[in-house]
């Protein structure tokens, strides 16, 4: 499967017809039916659904085009790699994380970064810590930051001097939202939205001291935004860490902390034995010193 051939699939992908493609990418139309023909025999799977209109993609048209674009974004950011001068400090730096008021450090590095060297560019990725490990391990991210509990033995790791609460994320005008804290036992008896990471569900377990189970969970999440609309819309509670949602001023919701407090620290993750570019050798570097000067 050559590179070019997915560079043509993704431009029909994008264009929703083979004319519209071909125009864009300045072939003919019959040479690049021939390229699609040919790569659907090469993996014995139909990509394409054509109709008279547009063309859409089968459920395996659908696969391809994810895994052809992490191929080509790796390629990309593999080709930059090489491209950086010997005499400055330039590139791309890719970094994943869950949502957590942590990332100000990491934006604060960031900025360090960037006045020294402008050229240094960072691509931030929001996702749970499933995400970002895949995409860690496919090359599409240099860092991943993963907030506790996670497994982090198949990684180096640099932990973060930095602290996440958990609480309960509610409607002011609710019934505890008089309550300065929220107990295991007032957990119980409302519907709640929580994440849906088992590793999640399992700190809140050990946390409550009996079955997560027990608890009227009726919706999950994994980024606790578009929860948060929910929780605004009606008698649902959301658990989730602290400062994650502006609950100030105008805001509809309140946040609660749980009861003995709950906190979960973060980890700084990349592959064993990465070898860095300039760019993201220096953004660690950066981060070390950053940390280093906080502790004292």
């Amino acid at each position: 499967m050559e590179l070019r051939v997915l560079q043509y699939f993704l431009a029909i992908t994008r264009e929703e017809s083979i004319s519209g493609a071909a125009e864009h990418l300045h072939i003919t139309q019959p040479t690049l039916s021939r390229q699609m023909k040919e790569l659907e025999e090469e993996l014995g799977k139909q990509l394409f659904i054509r109709g008279n209109r547009k063309i859409t993609l089968t459920e395996d048209g659908m696969f391809l085009r994810n895994r052809a674009e992490e191929i080509i974004n790796l390629v990309e950011k593999t080709e930059s790699d090489f491209l950086l001068s010997d005499t400055s400090i330039s590139g791309d730096i890719y970094i994943g994380s869950g949502e957590t008021e942590g990332m100000k450090l990491i934006a604060r590095v960031i900025q360090k970064c960037q006045a020294e060297y402008p050229d240094i560019k960072f691509h931030l990725y929001s996702g749970n810590a499933q995400d970002v490990a895949e995409r860690i391990e496919k090359g599409l991210l240099d860092f991943g930051i993963f907030v506790e509990p996670a497994d982090v033995s198949q990684y180096d790791f640099l932990k973060l001097p930095v602290k996440d609460t958990w609480g309960l994320l509610m409607r002011k005008d609710s019934l505890l939202a008089n309550n300065d804290s929220i107990t295991a036992d007032q957990l119980k008896d409302i519907p709640l939205i929580c994440s849906h990471q088992n590793m999640v569900q399992n700190e809140i377990s050990g946390w409550m001291n009996s079955d997560f189970d027990q608890l009227n969970i009726v919706a999950t999440y994994n980024l606790i935004y578009n929860a948060s609309l929910i929780v605004e819309e009606g008698n649902t509670y959301a658990l989730t860490l602290d400062r994650l949602i502006n609950t100030t001023g105008d805001s509809q919701l309140c946040f609660r902390p749980l009861e003995p407090k709950l906190e979960v620290g973060l980890t700084l993750v990349w592959k064993k034995y990465q070898i860095f570019s300039r760019a993201a050798d220096y953004f660690l570097k950066t981060l070390r010193t950053e940390i280093e000067k906080d502790s004292k």
